[in-house]
């Protein structure tokens, strides 16, 4: 099977950074133990933008997380304050 990563991409301003990495904080616990098919999540920063990796088991895992409430109510609507862009979402497949 096929695993995949789930790349978020957002534009946060200096000033929110840090709020923006404690909504990471709070929620990468819950999204490891509940999450089906989650495997890692990573916070990359550079000076341009804030990513979020996730780990998936295959795609399918990775689609599905995108519709659940953890993501669409509880993640988005943490970050939707601090985003100065909608973010880009991604979906890669690992050979």
């Amino acid at each position: 099977m096929k695993q995949a990563i789930l790349e978020i991409t957002m534009k946060v301003s200096d000033a929110d950074r840090p709020k923006a990495g404690a909504i990471y904080a709070k929620y990468k616990p819950p999204f490891l133990a509940t999450v089906p098919g989650a495997k890692s999540k990573d916070l990359l920063v550079r000076e341009e933008d804030v990513q979020v990796l996730h780990g998936f088991d295959s795609q399918a895992s990775a689609e599905s997380y995108l519709e659940s409430r953890l993501f669409a109510k509880d993640v988005v609507g943490a970050l939707t304050p601090y985003l100065m862009a909608p973010p880009e979402i991604r979906i890669y497949e690992c050979y």
